[in-house]
């Protein structure tokens, strides 16, 4: 699960950046992002998150009780929208771990602005989806990149 693989965007102290431009099929009729759209955004980024702080898969499939991310909860804020042609950026916090538990902040804005900001909360589970603790080696990874309170909640 962990291994040498180079993610897209990088790390400001333990805030991962992702740039994120919105293309056609990004937006609705209006020319706007499409709602769900945001949450693919944050997925992009979770993902790279993920990469640069050293996994090279998302799922353990391959270990000794295969395993998987499963998101748990989604609170998204719409502030702005964004449109076409924009230069996003994807702001990923990791703020909590705890037993088969992960939380984030995930911001995206354009330039300044805060457009959207989510919370995440992600946990690890079986195939048969029941919930698994953290194996240590996920731990140990992801520990140095827990951010400390408080947040930045309106910030670039």
């Amino acid at each position: 699960m962990t291994g040498n693989l180079n993610g897209l965007g990088n790390f400001e102290g333990k805030t991962h950046h992702l740039p994120v431009s919105v293309y056609y099929e990004d937006t609705d009729l209006s020319g706007f992002v499409y709602h769900a759209n945001y949450l693919r955004f944050m997925e992009r980024a979770r993902t790279e998150f993920f990469r640069l702080a050293g996994f090279s898969k998302m799922a353990g499939l391959e270990a000794q009780g295969p395993f998987a991310w499963a998101i748990r909860r989604a609170e998204i804020d719409f502030r702005k929208p964004a449109r076409l042609d924009d230069l996003l950026t994807v702001k990923t916090l990791l703020t909590s771990l705890s037993g088969a538990r992960l939380h984030a902040l995930q911001q995206i804005f354009h330039g300044e602005t805060l457009l959207v900001e989510g919370r995440i909360e992600a946990c690890l589970v079986t195939l048969t989806g029941k919930p698994r603790r953290l194996p240590e080696n996920v731990r140990v990874l992801l520990t140095p990149l827990l951010y400390e309170p408080p947040l930045p909640m309106d910030k670039p």
